[in-house]
């Protein structure tokens, strides 16, 4: 039994006692947080975040809009000047204090807004976003039936405009026309269509949303999608019962299952009349749209968005990762394969299109469109007129729409989790029945906050979210991240953190990308966005002046943190006088592990002795403790700072005499170091 008193010199690395338990924090404080299975479990699941709905829907409409072949171009560039630097950047910065997206930002506390910022922005997003995955469980069942509901005008929900692109078809042989019992010249068609809506597209918006007029009228609940909503949750709290233990090994067939669904729907549409033509269309460049500044635009703002920049899940997601994983390979890996899975994805869609448009005798231009249209209303149109079982292809293509939209959604839920568990300490989850509790709570208050997404004017609703919420915000916070980490915390010292994980500092070419190339391109999108803004419309409907009021506040609210949490670190920490301190990183910065506090972060020391029996100890100025243990006495954790040589300082902290709690005979002495910079 060591006699911890007044006088004492002690060295706990002799003569150990079984009485007496050391451990490290930082090895605690990590297996609570959780920590990836292996390699392949995080590889997996940031292929899985990044490559998501947006893949499917919005980069083969930009490719074929913006010159088809040649907007990979811009594309490819954007990818290295600025998509795999900052991927690098939130890999890096998560992994080397293993912090969430909020607690990373002890590296420079003024500015520990931006977490606040990404976390909210992440939330937002989420809750939209899952709403798509409702609209595809509710497809997915009803693609169960034979015929496929969309298959014709003769339904409930169909209205006297409904048009049959097959009746079109079949009438061609007769030179004529048939639309709402009028016989047309057949040159009449393609206007015909434009004024027409197919089975499909009445089917999701008169039946699935049963849309009304505008925003002004929200109409009443869609009960069946509620179902599916509550559904999406219950499947993403089982997911993450474990954290990142349970995600990784579900990201094996998540991540990678829909490449198999993808394969045989690119294999089955290559083989229809007209899939040629769809590709071609695809893919054949017209080189003068490189010539067009909104060609590089829209080039550079799919890769920050289809990246999932700057909304916090990459640096939660490599926060589990052990300290010297290569996390460099990932950065060039994961994007690469972010954006072969883009074109890829493409031949799949274009090649239906293309079938589409030979069928009924249009260009692919007019059956081509991005965004939810795409994949309700246009692909399952195409699947209707498959040739063999367009039933079997239905649940196919939903199945993988499925596992794409729920593969993003599972790592962003995650990081809302695990970065209000770091600011509590860990709390929330610590221990079984408190963790479920917690992750449960999360996933019942973001369904209820999504169930306004589901009235029947919920899908205006959607689209502002869709076009405001992870628009302007996620530029600007990206921007200020790459200031405050290259200008503000360093380069410098960024790059020997990196160093101390990877073995070496990142290359002179990323310091030219973080210090000018990549902070400049996303203010040149900022202003791009600024100048070429529109107001938000969805077909003919124009939205209400009043809509600006929801749509700016969701530009607004995250950014709003910046300053307010900085001012708020700002006045806490004594105001102007130490202003260069809020600048500073604060004493808790550096890895987790004292194994991996090396170089001008040794200082720091993290050790718990638990006395397991023995008289309660009872501290007081002067009182020699350990040697390794620096630095004061902290009010609000009790824990004792012995200095440099191993005292107690006598302070207006600690007082004359200081005692430690004794709990049922055992007495836990915590010492915990501080690092000055």
């Amino acid at each position: 039994m060591y006699n911890l008193k007044k006088g004492g010199n002690y060295d706990i690395s002799a003569s150990p006692d079984p009485d007496i338990k050391v451990t490290e924090e930082g090895d605690d404080e990590e297996t609570e947080r959780g920590q990836w299975g292996g390699y392949c479990d995080f590889l997996l699941t940031c292929i899985g975040y990044c490559v998501g709905l947006g893949n499917v829907w919005r980069f083969p409409y930009l490719c074929f809009k913006n010159g088809g072949g040649a907007f990979l171009i811009p594309y490819i560039i954007s990818l290295v000047l600025m998509g795999i630097p900052l991927y690098f950047m939130e890999l890096s910065m998560g992994q080397f204090p293993s912090k969430g997206p909020i607690t990373v930002w002890m590296m420079t506390p003024l500015f520990k807004g931006l977490g606040y910022a990404m976390v909210i922005v992440n939330t937002v997003i989420s809750l939209y976003y899952i709403v798509i995955v409702a609209w595809v469980w509710y497809f997915f069942f009803t693609s169960m039936r034979s015929p496929l509901p969309w298959v014709d005008c003769n339904n409930r929900w169909n209205t006297p405009n409904c048009f049959d692109r097959q009746q079109a078809i079949n009438c061609t042989a007769l030179n004529a026309t048939f639309f709402n019992g009028t016989v047309s010249n057949c040159s009449e068609v393609p206007e015909l269509l434009s004024k027409t809506q197919t089975p499909a597209h009445e089917y999701f918006y008169n039946h699935v949303l049963e849309l009304t007029d505008g925003l002004g009228d929200l109409g009443g609940m869609r009960w069946p999608l509620l179902g599916t909503l509550f559904l999406s949750w219950v499947i993403v709290f089982l997911v993450l019962i474990k954290g990142v233990a349970s995600l990784g090994k579900v990201a094996y067939f998540s991540s990678l299952f829909p490449y198999f669904m993808m394969t045989a729907l690119l294999i089955r549409g290559a083989t229809l009349e007209g899939a040629r033509k769809g590709i071609e269309f695809y893919m054949i460049p017209k080189w003068e749209r490189l010539a067009d500044i909104q060609v590089w635009s829209d080039a550079a703002n799919q890769i920050f968005y289809s990246l999932g920049i700057s909304i916090g899940t990459l640096t939660a997601m490599s926060s589990f990762n052990r300290f010297n994983h290569y996390c460099l390979r990932d950065a060039l890996i994961v994007p690469f394969i972010n954006c072969a899975t883009s074109i890829y994805a493409g031949f799949a869609v274009f090649s239906v299109l293309g079938f589409m448009a030979t069928r009924a005798n249009l260009p692919v231009e007019q059956v081509a469109v991005s965004g939810p249209g795409l994949v309700f209303v246009v692909y399952p149109e195409g699947l209707t007129q498959m040739p063999g079982s367009p039933t079997a292809w239905a649940i196919l293509f939903f199945i993988m729409m499925m596992f794409l939209g729920f593969s993003s959604q599972f790592s962003q839920v995650e990081t809302i989790i695990s970065a209000f568990n770091d600011e509590s300490g860990g709390w929330f989850l610590r221990g079984r029945w408190r963790g479920l509790a917690f992750r449960a709570t999360v996933c019942l208050i973001m369904f209820a906050c999504g169930i306004p997404l589901v009235f029947q004017g919920g899908f205006y609703v959607f689209t502002i979210f869709d076009t405001y919420a992870g628009g302007f915000p996620l530029l600007i916070i990206g921007l200020l991240e790459v200031i405050v980490i290259t200008y503000i915390y360093g380069f410098n010292r960024f790059a020997e953190d990196i160093q101390m994980m990877i073995g070496y500092k990142p290359s002179l070419f990323i310091r030219a990308f973080w210090n000018v190339i990549t902070p400049l391109l996303l203010l040149v999108i900022i202003i791009l966005k600024i100048v070429q803004y529109k107001p938000l419309t969805f077909g003919d409907y124009t939205y209400p002046p009043w809509y600006g009021a929801i749509s700016w506040s969701l530009v607004a609210l995250p950014l709003l943190f910046i300053p307010g949490v900085g001012l708020a670190v700002h006045c806490k920490n004594g105001g102007w006088k130490i202003f260069k301190k809020t600048l500073a990183p604060a004493a808790e910065w550096g890895p987790a592990l004292n194994k991996h506090r090396t170089g001008r972060y040794e200082p720091i020391v993290k050790n718990r002795i638990e006395l397991e029996s023995g008289p309660s100890f009872t501290p007081s100025s002067g009182d020699e403790l350990p040697p390794a243990y620096i630095n004061a006495y902290d009010n609000t954790t009790s824990n004792y700072y012995a200095n440099a040589n191993g005292h107690i300082p006598s302070n207006e902290k600690n007082g004359p005499e200081q005692t430690m709690n004794n709990d049922g005979g055992k007495t836990n002495l915590a010492f915990e170091g501080e690092q000055r910079f």
